[in-house]
């Protein structure tokens, strides 16, 4: 009867600890961490090129952003995964002075200067690491690091 009772108790703890939605977190994914370090490569690259007419890579550009939207749905669509959809959401969005920010301006300006393309270049691969290391680690740091950036843009 004691083995029951206490089978009991650690079957309604175990319940009470996945039931609540603050504790989770998708877990680690390798493709999300595959697609993510690709697209931090090509942005990086593509980021390079601003010091350039934007009309010569806008088909680049474009890829780009089809290939971080369908990443973007990709998480989205993954359960307990709010934080990595919201980072990519700042990503995308064109009013923020992330990458489709960045991307908008330049492609405004036609060519953006060496300074701004380097603190920008900055910001943007910083963002797409704490994504990876968030990624790799989901631990309550990384995830603490990704949710500053998320609130600070907001």
């Amino acid at each position: 009867m004691k083995q029951l009772k206490h089978l009991t108790l650690l079957i309604a703890l175990f319940f009470a600890i996945t039931s609540c939605t603050s504790t989770k977190t998708a877990l680690f994914d390798h493709y999300s961490y595959q697609k993510t370090t690709e697209l931090k490569v090509e942005t990086s690259k593509l980021m390079n090129k601003a010091i350039t007419s934007y009309s010569t890579h806008k088909e680049k550009v474009e890829s780009l952003m089809l290939n971080i939207e369908k990443l973007s749905e990709y998480e989205k669509n993954k359960p307990n995964n709010e934080i990595t959809f919201a980072m990519w959401k700042l990503l995308t969005n064109k009013e923020k002075n992330l990458l489709a920010g960045f991307f908008k301006r330049w492609e405004t300006k036609g060519i953006v200067s060496k300074a701004f393309l380097e603190e920008s270049k900055k910001q943007v691969l910083d963002a797409l690491d704490l994504l990876i290391q968030y990624e790799i680690k989901k631990d309550r740091e990384s995830k603490d690091a990704l949710l500053d950036l998320i609130n600070g843009n907001n």
